[in-house]
């Protein structure tokens, strides 16, 4: 790294255009590049909650199969991308951002038809495994690539959008899935990747160019890489087995604690070579600790909410699956409009104003829930209002989030530094879906047993706003 970059990591307050070129990008041959980005982002989202639709048809297709081996269909995918995200952004950065970008989009693919394909839960799940593996790969990268094709008064608005079909996707997934399903069957859940992927690899071909690559020469850094891998993976294995009875407790903390060791060896590591997989450097910036912890929270109270949804909607209102899927379109619907509007803030003001207002908003949403909704279903009167002002809360955060973790990266840090801050939502996701198991997961549930996850998520909410104030991407 350069005294250049070195500089820049350390000041809060230096700006993008220091890490970058003389020369910007052109805007008009820039969102061409988002699209193709963006395309395979959409597929990597939505197929991370598409198949929670899917699981009465996998049953159906391996009546063998116990529900503890079909969970790991969800659960080695969330495992493997969560624990691949940070060396596959190391990866871009210095091998190219659009090689790791289009071999991440094959492998998805090639992976996806292998899962439609699987005559085994065993197939299944090592199919799974490989699609993480590309998921990981070509998320990081792809966020680099909209950094480096937009000149620096455009790149608030293109993050912001870029976080926001993200969202989107997963909101929309299980509706998407339940109808694909129900229509084609469960192997469509995964063909459906395949027209949109071989777009996106047509078009990055010819469209994306190579970025990345700034440290020509250098060794990859295999013992950072392993260490990281494990750790994450053993952290997110005993977070994501919390529930389940093949494990047991000492073999779940034995898992975390391999993982936390393997973690605090990669820092040590990192601290003792001189071309680590991932600079340390990059959290000495004040505000990317700050966002790191904000995502962290808002990851977790994000998917509490998300997943408290079904619950309530099955559980209480005794609503179906493809009615309940249906119900949780309005919210997502506004996170593109509103994160739109909010990249423009941004580029002007900075994030830190979206950020905090936003986190109060989705803190209102939680007391709404809290407050409102009773046993008696309204969903146009109880409900709807509750998943407007999450929609407009989320739109405003988790894609300003995104947003203020890149704003002050040096260019040689885009696919690292991003991947960081996936791969802390994504744990957070992890342990928000494991806290709503353990909240909601028995038989029989009542109203009352939902106010402790509206009051979790009110406070990590309120949590994440406390953690922006010190945020500061202004120019």
């Amino acid at each position: 790294m350069t005294d250049s970059d070195s500089k820049i990591i350390m000041s809060p307050s230096a700006s993008l255009e220091q890490a970058l070129p003389s020369i910007p990008p052109s805007t008009a041959s820039s969102w061409p590049v988002f699209w193709v980005a963006s395309v395979a982002v959409f597929l990597v989202s939505m197929d991370g909650t598409m198949l929670f639709a899917a699981f009465s048809a996998l049953r159906a297709g391996f009546p063998q199969a116990t529900a503890a081996d079909l969970s790991w269909v969800l659960n080695a995918y969330t495992v493997a991308y969560a624990a691949i995200l940070i060396p596959a952004g190391g990866l871009a950065d210095t091998h190219g951002r659009k090689k790791v970008f289009l071999v991440g989009v094959a492998l998805f693919l090639v992976a996806s038809v292998a899962c439609g394909l699987a005559v085994s839960v065993g197939w299944l799940v090592a199919a799974r495994v490989l699609q993480a593996i590309g998921a990981a790969l070509l998320t990081p990268a792809s966020l680099s690539l909209v950094l480096a094709a937009f000149p620096a008064n455009k790149r608030a608005v293109a993050v912001s959008l870029w976080g926001a079909v993200g969202g989107l996707a997963a909101a929309v997934g299980p509706s998407l899935g339940a109808f694909v399903i129900a229509s084609l069957g469960w192997q469509w859940a995964f063909y459906l990747n395949v027209p949109m992927g071989l777009l996106a690899i047509w078009r990055g071909i010819t469209l994306l160019k190579e970025t990345g690559q700034s440290t020509e020469g250098r060794p990859l850094d295999w013992v950072g890489m392993g260490l990281l891998i494990i750790g994450i993976g053993a952290l997110a294995l005993s977070i994501v087995q919390a529930e389940s009875p093949a494990w047991s407790r000492h073999e779940l903390l034995g898992a975390g604690g391999i993982g936390l060791v393997c973690i605090l060896g990669f820092v040590a590591w990192a601290r003792m070579i001189t071309a680590p997989l991932v600079d340390l450097g990059l959290f000495s910036n004040a505000t990317y600790r700050y966002v790191n912890l904000a995502t962290l929270s808002f990851g977790i109270a994000f998917s509490m909410m998300f997943f408290a949804f079904f619950f309530y909607m099955k559980s209480i209102w005794h609503y179906s699956l493809p009615l309940a899927d249906l119900g949780m379109v309005p919210g997502p619907l506004l996170v593109i409009p509103v994160a739109a509007i909010s990249g423009r803030i941004a580029s002007r003001y900075g994030h830190r104003p979206l950020l905090v207002v936003g986190s109060l908003v989705y803190a209102g949403s939680a007391m709404w829930f809290l407050q409102v909704p009773s046993t008696t279903p309204a969903y146009l009167t109880d409900w709807l209002p509750g998943m407007l002002f999450s929609g407009i809360g989320v739109g405003m955060v988790l894609p300003s989030l995104s947003g203020a973790a890149v704003s002050h990266l040096p260019s040689s840090h885009y696919a690292v530094g991003g991947a960081i801050n996936q791969a802390i939502r994504q744990i957070g996701s992890v342990i928000g879906v494991a806290l709503t198991v353990l909240l909601l997961g028995s038989a029989g549930l009542q109203r009352a047993d939902f106010d402790a996850v509206y009051l979790c998520h009110m406070c990590l909410a309120l949590l994440t706003a406390a953690l922006c104030l010190p945020v500061n991407t202004s120019a």
